[in-house]
């Protein structure tokens, strides 16, 4: 997986957050942060491992956000390594 690829799926992990006021409720009781720190945060090269760490916290949310997406749960684990700077294979 090349990494924009990961970022894609990062991105549409945020946008599938985005989508849910209990997953965003979640994301910024986690961040610590309201909606404009978000959006500040968002512009940051590491908010997409945020994001992806996010989704990979809960089983359910990563296989929610797989199923929506229409790609494999293991996808996002890659793509995970791959903005960590991990090599996944």
């Amino acid at each position: 997986m090349h990494a924009s690829e990961a970022r894609d799926i990062a991105d549409h992990g945020f946008t599938h957050i985005a989508g849910d006021p209990e997953l965003v409720g979640a994301l910024l009781a986690q961040a610590g942060a309201d909606a404009s720190a978000i959006r500040e945060m968002a512009s940051r090269p590491e908010f997409a491992v945020f994001v992806l760490d996010f989704l990979l916290e809960l089983d359910q949310r990563v296989l929610d956000f797989a199923a929506a997406s229409g790609i494999r749960p293991e996808r996002v684990q890659m793509a995970r390594a791959v903005l960590g700077g991990y090599d996944p294979f």
